[in-house]
């Protein structure tokens, strides 16, 4: 290889330009510059990636006791002309004003990509016990009522260059809402992929969309519908929890699969442990998001409190806030307690929106969810959504919000 010409190196030579620059910019003609925003690039951009969208409850369904069905539509009078495409798979962050605090939520897209074209999100949510964000929801949305929510987010989607083309699907209670999406795109067309779902609730009167998804697979030979029973038995359907014998049952016997999974904490739990014994490439396990972790004190790494509740110090928009944090909460948790709009969206310690710097004090931040990266460990910065005081801490918060 040829050494570089030193000379050819002189940065001064690049003076020599500026009289030749100052020039041309002399003679151009004076005229006003289009905006940026008019630039199809952009356009394209902001359209799929706008920094929030302003929705409204068209309609509500009432999917079964303690289960609705939310179709959300552009609020053309608050801005939102068009809905941003989106991936089957992918979530939105809904922002929630309940008394004085402000919290986001997130929660999956369950209609699919093409009915977004035609202007419509679906959402589903289920009630759960002591949910405040969904109960909330269940109790209050109606027709009419408007709604916050981000651009589609989340990477728990299809992707050819890294997911096999045959999925396995292990989905549990409501964990059914991103493979109701799935399953109608690779039935629209728009996802090159074969999907078999194992779908896993108590009894079959249980399981959420059941006709539809069964219908579905009847006109589809790319889906595939098996229910997974803990309880109550019935016709065609498996009996007990999703194992790592039942995976091998539906996978295929020959060629690479996929495993994408969603569904409650425990359910993680539990199939993590099956899956291990099957000897999968990591990157063919995936797992969706199943939002903000409680309860550290299950941990064996969790060193415990003796005291109940500490001081946090909120450093944010260039005032700081001291509040307290009880040991069993997040610090975001505690924030939102507080009336402190601090900004997150997935809640599980992955997405990075919650940034923040740790100034002082000591922290507990779960193995299993704690998806800093090594610079962020190295200079003290924390995901306030899934870690928990173990003493007085001060943090920074970024002043981005959606």
């Amino acid at each position: 290889m040829a050494k570089p010409n030193l000379r050819s190196l002189d940065k001064m030579k690049f003076t020599k330009v500026i009289p030749t620059r100052n020039q041309k910019i002399s003679e151009a003609p004076a005229k006003v510059l289009p905006p940026l925003s008019s630039y199809k690039a952009n356009e394209i951009a902001a359209a799929l990636h706008p920094s929030c969208q302003y929705l409204k409850v068209a309609r509500v369904i009432d999917e079964m006791p303690d289960v609705k069905s939310f179709i959300l539509v552009p609020d053309a009078d608050s801005g939102t002309q068009s809905l941003a495409y989106f991936s089957a798979g992918n979530y939105l962050s809904i922002k929630l004003t309940i008394g004085s605090s402000v919290i986001t939520r997130p929660y999956s897209i369950s209609s699919s990509p093409k009915e977004s074209l035609a202007g419509e999100y679906m959402i589903t949510i289920k009630r759960t016990e002591g949910g405040l964000a969904s109960n909330f929801i269940l109790d209050s949305w109606q027709v009419g009522t408007k709604v916050t929510a981000s651009a589609p987010l989340g990477d728990f989607t299809y992707e050819p260059l890294r997911d096999a083309k045959q999925i396995i699907g292990l989905a549990g209670g409501s964990g059914i809402t991103p493979f109701r999406s799935l399953a109608k795109a690779i039935a629209d067309g728009d996802e090159d992929a074969y999907l078999t779902l194992l779908y896993g609730s108590c009894t079959k009167a249980e399981a959420i969309f059941q006709e539809e998804l069964e219908a579905l697979a009847n006109s589809c030979d790319r889906f595939r519908l098996v229910n997974v029973l803990s309880e109550q038995p019935a016709d065609a359907c498996e009996q007990g929890f999703i194992t790592a014998e039942l995976i091998g049952k539906y996978a295929p016997k020959s060629g690479e699969y996929s495993i994408f999974m969603c569904g409650p904490q425990a359910m993680y739990e539990f199939v993590d442990k099956e899956i291990a014994t099957l000897g999968l490439r990591n990157k063919f396990v995936r797992r969706e998001l199943f939002g903000e972790y409680r309860h550290p004190e299950k941990d064996k790494a969790y060193p415990g409190c003796k005291d109940s509740s500490f001081k946090l110090t909120v450093r944010i928009c260039g005032e700081a806030k001291v509040i307290s944090c009880s040991v069993d909460d997040t610090l975001l948790v505690a924030m939102e307690k507080n009336g402190i709009a601090a900004p997150a969206r997935c809640r599980s310690g992955v997405c990075g929106w919650c940034h923040s710097q740790l100034v002082s004090g000591d922290v507990y931040v779960p193995k299993s969810v704690d998806g800093r990266r090594m610079a962020d460990l190295q200079f003290g910065y924390i995901h306030p959504c899934c870690t928990f005081p173990l003493s007085d801490i001060t943090i920074d918060v970024p002043l981005f919000q959606a």
